[in-house]
């Protein structure tokens, strides 16, 4: 097909997508480092996850790309610690057969949702242990680490020291039943487990847990506070932070624990999963050995290290602080440890490290007038999603439509389908498809020649002033909150921009008439509409990827950067592709079968309408992900329906570790494991 695209480095797109071709930065270039929060090793994330994280990074990500940036997207799964010691126990694995089992549906899920990684790496590497220790030793060599004797969780049962993730107990703030040792849920304070009132062993919850003495390596963050301080503050005014818990919108410090005096915190646990701390070459050296680092402290460490799997060459993103901008994006209770801790572990360090330049936070996604339940199966967690044939263009929309930026939002069945039918087909799909239709059936997919310039639009055009101006205004109010990372903000203003498209070709009266009457006008009509769509498809690329990509293909046109006015990049002559419709209308019936499907354990089951739509719901989803069923014979338990998912949880994982041809070793594990859960799910169905 024919193309003629204007050609001009204002025009094509010359960064790759995500994942294509290795990324590294150039001096008195703009290059944009990425991360988003860590995901622990040890579950199965749920939409609020999602959208807390990696997906509003892999939209910033993306974005820049539009923007010819150079530009590094990193994550991946962390692994260490006592949160997948202890999941492990539970599931009765090693924590290395745990976390073979969670990378992989944690990967698994997030290619399902478009999210482009440059590189989804692991904790436990050589990498990461090399890095970790080099940043201990560093600290110990500049004085920021201190040993101190006090009293720990021991569990005369287990006879060992319980490390914060094995104790759960009262808080002695807020008094909450089942806190961890190391953070309540109930008042997201982080906790020493010997501070629990009426402490357990999450081991046997009978045996006896007593405080005993124990040596510890702690990082003196007192002795950081005074250069972090200093820090917080530039780097809040130059990356323009969105106010959060660490400082206000007037640039004032509000944390507690900063406010308060910083004190040492440990950095060393009695684990055996973990990273092993070095000799520092001191007289407690000996006291030491056996000991890891504590995850917190290792964690964060994962960006570098991961980047590091990545590229040899990591250093030119991470000791480069002049020429790489750091954009890392979490939920609000990972803030201190990404304003707070990693800075100052990072100062402490004195190399010179690429530090934070903005931080980009949300708060919580709940479900449907409740919170997400892994245990009560309420809510739509990762590898779900697709088994209600929604595509994943659609549940990022409604994804990011629905951020909690500044406060918590709700999901709801209702407001997605209505997001599908009355934004995404009503508006922005059906501009598309019929100007693409029109061009398709009334000028044999040809675009017309027009007399336009090539080039930018003339915000005094005699026929379009203020449709240009407008858009035009639009395209900076989108540039500005991309900018600004308001990504709520740039998608309601893509939407704005596709119903000026439709005001446009409603005020100008495009029809087969105006073909006849006035085809000059006609095909100036056309041209400036299917520069438009051309410019859209650029703006919906970082929120909706696929759909992009098939705008691309039926425009029959390659990437483009976002424009600062419309222009008139696609000439006439050029050919299009064929027109298809990009969104499918949803049954509004859905949305109280979905309510079913996904309302867990806790949803009643004994009114007849209620099984009647339980039934079709897990009709529906069986026909739209093909999985494997059991015949229904009534009503299944809770405990059916959680073993259920788990056997559909490690099918996916059996099959995307063939699918990236893992070692055998990781296969038969994985294999093994769901025979495991198919023999303990028939057993269930036979009690």
């Amino acid at each position: 097909m024919t193309q003629k695209i204007r050609v001009s480095d204002a025009v094509l797109r010359s960064i790759p997508d995500p994942g294509q071709t290795a990324i590294l930065p150039e001096d008195g270039e703009t290059n944009i480092l990425i991360t988003s929060a860590l995901p622990y090793c040890n579950n199965v994330p749920h939409l609020g996850n999602i959208i807390g994280s990696t997906l509003s990074a892999d939209v910033f990500s993306r974005y820049s790309r539009t923007r010819n940036r150079r530009t590094l997207y990193i994550c991946g799964t962390d692994e260490y610690g006592t949160a997948t010691e202890t999941q492990a126990l539970k599931e009765g694995v090693s924590p290395q057969e745990l976390c073979i089992k969670y990378n992989a549906l944690h990967k698994s899920t997030y290619e399902w949702f478009d999210i482009g990684f440059d590189y989804f790496g692991r904790t436990p590497t050589q990498h990461h242990t090399e890095i970790c220790q080099s940043i201990y030793l560093n600290l110990g060599r500049n004085g920021y680490l201190e040993k101190q004797v006090k009293d720990q969780t021991y569990c005369e049962g287990c006879q060992k020291f319980l490390a914060d993730r094995y104790v759960e107990g009262i808080c002695p703030h807020c008094a909450y039943a089942d806190a961890r040792g190391d953070q309540c849920d109930g008042c997201s304070r982080t906790l020493d487990a010997i501070d629990l009132l009426e402490p357990r062993c999450l081991i046997n919850k009978t045996h006896t847990v007593v405080a005993r003495s124990s040596s510890h390596m702690y990082f003196k963050l007192d002795s950081a506070q005074p250069q972090l301080e200093e820090w917080i503050k530039e780097s809040y005014k130059k990356g323009k932070w969105s106010p959060n818990a660490t400082i206000n919108s007037d640039g004032e410090i509000v944390d507690a624990r900063m406010k308060g005096g910083l004190r040492p915190t440990p950095v060393t646990r009695d684990l055996s999963w973990g990273v092993p701390i070095p000799p520092l070459g001191r007289d407690d050296d000996e006291e030491m050995r056996g000991k890891v680092l504590y995850v917190w402290f290792d964690a964060v460490i994962g960006y570098p290290s991961i980047t590091a799997n990545y590229t040899p060459d990591w250093k030119r993103w991470w000791h480069n602080p002049d020429n790489v901008k750091l954009y890392q994006f979490m939920g609000k209770d990972n803030v201190y440890f990404h304003t707070i801790y990693f800075p100052a572990m990072l100062l402490a360090d004195g190399r010179n490290w690429t530090t934070l330049h903005h931080v980009s936070t949300t708060e919580y996604l709940n479900y449907e007038g409740g919170k997400f339940s892994k245990s009560k199966n309420r809510g739509v967690f990762g590898p779900m999603a697709k088994e209600t044939g929604i595509p994943a263009s659609v549940w990022r929309y409604y994804l990011l439509s629905t951020r909690p930026e500044t406060a918590d939002s709700m999901f709801s069945w209702s407001d997605c389908i209505a997001a599908n039918n009355n934004v995404l087909l009503s508006n922005f799909g059906n501009f598309v498809n019929r100007a693409l239709k029109f061009v398709s059936s009334q000028y044999d997919s040809i675009i017309p020649d027009s007399d336009d310039v090539p080039g930018p639009l003339s915000p005094n055009d005699e026929q379009d002033a203020d449709f240009i101006n407008e858009v035009n205004t639009l395209l900076k109010e989108y540039i500005d909150a991309m900018e600004s990372v308001k990504l709520r903000l740039g998608l309601q203003t893509v939407m704005l921009i596709s119903g000026k498209g439709n005001g446009y070709l409603q005020a100008s009266g495009l029809n087969k008439a105006l073909i006849v009457e006035n085809p000059k006008r006609c095909a100036q009509v056309i041209s400036r509409t299917i520069n438009l769509i051309y410019t859209l498809s650029v703006l919906i690329y970082p929120f909706m990827p696929a759909t992009s990509e098939s705008i691309l293909a039926q425009l029959n046109a390659p990437a483009r950067v976002v424009p600062d006015m419309l222009s008139i990049d696609i000439l006439g002559g050029h050919q299009i592709g064929q027109p298809e419709h990009l969104f499918k209308k949803i049954d509004e019936k859905m949305e109280e079968q979905w309510k079913v499907q996904f309302g867990g354990s806790e949803t009643p089951s004994k009114d007849p309408e209620v099984a009647v739509s339980k039934r079709k719901a897990k009709k529906v989803a069986a026909t739209n992900a093909k999985v494997e069923s059991t015949p229904e014979t009534g009503p299944k338990s809770p405990e059916v329906t959680a073993k259920e998912l788990k056997v559909a949880e490690q099918g996916q994982i059996v099959r995307s570790l063939k699918e990236s041809k893992a070692s055998k070793e990781d296969i038969d594990i994985a294999v093994t494991e769901l025979k495991k859960l198919k023999g303990e799910l028939m057993l269930l169905e036979k009690a």
